[in-house]
C-alpha cells in the first residue's frame, strides 16, 4: 500500500460564542484551497472528519455536532471600510458536502478576535488597551459585521467576568452588531421572503401551519410550539432522540424552504442544510434548562427552540438569534406575538441552556419592513493553535 505523507497547515482551533471552529488565514490555504472548489470543501471535511457515517468525528476536529463541525477563513479585506473578509463553511457530519450558503453568528465572534490574534488589522486602528472595532464583511451574504473586540496590552482580552448561557466559563464580552441584516434576495424580494408577515404553511403529511418566514441574520421559519404539539420547554434530549419528531421538523423547513424561495425541488433541501433554520416559539413559561438552572417566566419575554443541521441546537445559533430580534420587532409577526406584541427594540428568550437578549431596530419603509441593525453579546477564546495535519491526498 502506497504511503501517504501528512501535510501540515497553519490553524487555530477557537471557541466563538456557543460554537467552535477551525481557523485559517487564507494565504495560509494549500493553493488549490485558496479559491472556492472542490478541494477546499474536501479538505475541510478532511480537517474535521467527515463524513463520518459513525457521527463521532474520531478522526478530525469536529466534535460531531453543529456547533462543532465549522471551519472559517478569515483574509485582509480590499473593500472600504472593512478590515477583513470572513468565510463560513459549515461541514456535514455524516454527508460529504460543506454548505456555505449561510453565517454563523456565534464564530463571528470568533472572526472579529480572530483577526486581531492573526495581524490582519491594520496596527494602527489597534488601541493599546480599550475597545478595537473591527469592521468584518461576511463573505457568505455580503453583510457588514462590526465586532467591539477587548484589548489589553495591545491584545486580545479574552478572560473576563461576561456569562454566556450555554458556555461552562465566563470570558471577555464581545459586542456585535449586524449591520443591514435582512436579505434583500437575488430577486429584490423583502425581508419577508413572501410578503406576509404571518403563512398559512402546507407541509405534507403534516397539514397547515401559521409561519413566520424571514430572512433576518439567518432564512428562519417561525411556527408556533402548540401547533406541532411542544410546549416551547423542550430540551435536546426531548426531539434529538426521537426520529419522528426530527422528520416532521425537517418537513416543515423544506416546506418553507420551498415557499421562501430558497429551493425549487424538496430534493435539493438535502444539499442547503444550514439554510433555512427551522424554531418554534412560544409564551414564557418557567423551565429547567440543560444545566438544571430554573428560568422562571418572567425573567423571559418568550421561549424559542431552533434547529440546526436536522438537531434541535443546544443553545441558540447566533443568527437565528439576529432573525429572533428582528421578528421580534415586527408588529404581528408570531414571534412579536409570543413576546407580547407591541414594538420591543429588544427581548431576552429562553433557549434550553438559559437564555439570550438581542437588541433590533426595525422599520416600515414604503410598505416593506427592514432592519438596520441587531445587537447581541457573545465571547470568544483560543483553545489551540499550530498547525493541523491531513493526508497529503485529501485534496
Amino acid at each position: 500500500m502506497a504511503h501517504q505523507p501528512q501535510i501540515k497547515i497553519p490553524a487555530t482551533y477557537m471557541r466563538g460564542g456557543t460554537s467552535k471552529g477551525v481557523f485559517f488565514r487564507l494565504q495560509d490555504l494549500p493553493e488549490s484551497c485558496q479559491v472556492p472548489g472542490a478541494a477546499r470543501d474536501k479538505l475541510f471535511m478532511r480537517v474535521i472528519g467527515s463524513p463520518d457515517l459513525y457521527s463521532a468525528h474520531i478522526d478530525g476536529m469536529g466534535g460531531a455536532t453543529s456547533s462543532t463541525s465549522k471551519c472559517v477563513i478569515l483574509s485582509k479585506s480590499s473593500r472600504p471600510e472593512h478590515d477583513v473578509e470572513y468565510l463560513y463553511g459549515q461541514v456535514s457530519i455524516d454527508k460529504p458536502f460543506v454548505d456555505w450558503s449561510g453565517n454563523c453568528g456565534n464564530l463571528s465572534t470568533g472572526a472579529g478576535a480572530f483577526a486581531l490574534h492573526a495581524g490582519l488589522v491594520d496596527p494602527e486602528r489597534i488601541p493599546q488597551n480599550g475597545t478595537c472595532v473591527v469592521r468584518i464583511w461576511q463573505a457568505n451574504i455580503g453583510k457588514t459585521i462590526i465586532a467591539h473586540v477587548p484589548v489589553i496590552n495591545g491584545q486580545v482580552q479574552e478572560t473576563g467576568d461576561f456569562e454566556l448561557d450555554g458556555v461552562t466559563f465566563p470570558a471577555a464580552e464581545i459586542v456585535l452588531e449586524f449591520l443591514n441584516p435582512s436579505d434583500d434576495g437575488e430577486e429584490g424580494s423583502s425581508m419577508f421572503p413572501t410578503g406576509n408577515l404571518v403563512d398559512e404553511l402546507e407541509v405534507p403529511g403534516i397539514g397547515t401551519l401559521k409561519a413566520t418566514m424571514i430572512s433576518a441574520g439567518i432564512p428562519t421559519v417561525f411556527v408556533n410550539a402548540e401547533d406541532i404539539g411542544y410546549q416551547g420547554t423542550e430540551l435536546r434530549e426531548d426531539i434529538n432522540g426521537n426520529t419522528d419528531a426530527l422528520s416532521r421538523l425537517e418537513s416543515i423547513r423544506v416546506a418553507g424552504a420551498l415557499r421562501m424561495g430558497l429551493i425549487k425541488t424538496a430534493d435539493e433541501a438535502l444539499t442547503r442544510q444550514h439554510t433555512p433554520k427551522v424554531a418554534f416559539v412560544s409564551p414564557p413559561k418557567t423551565y429547567r434548562t440543560s444545566s438544571g438552572k430554573t428560568i422562571d417566566a418572567t425573567e423571559v419575554d418568550l421561549l424559542v427552540r431552533a434547529l440546526s443541521m436536522g438537531k434541535l441546537h443546544h443553545a441558540m445559533m447566533g443568527t437565528c438569534a439576529v432573525a429572533i430580534g428582528t421578528a421580534a420587532a415586527v408588529p404581528g409577526t408570531l414571534v412579536n406575538l409570543a413576546a407580547g406584541g407591541g414594538e420591543p427594540q429588544a427581548v431576552r428568550f429562553g433557549h434550553p441552556s438559559g437564555s439570550l437578549r438581542v437588541g433590533a431596530e426595525a422599520k416600515q419603509v414604503d410598505g416593506q419592513w427592514t432592519v438596520t441593525k441587531a445587537i447581541m453579546s457573545r465571547s470568544a477564546r483560543i483553545l489551540m493553535e499550530g498547525w493541523v495535519r491531513v493526508p497529503s491526498d485529501t485534496f
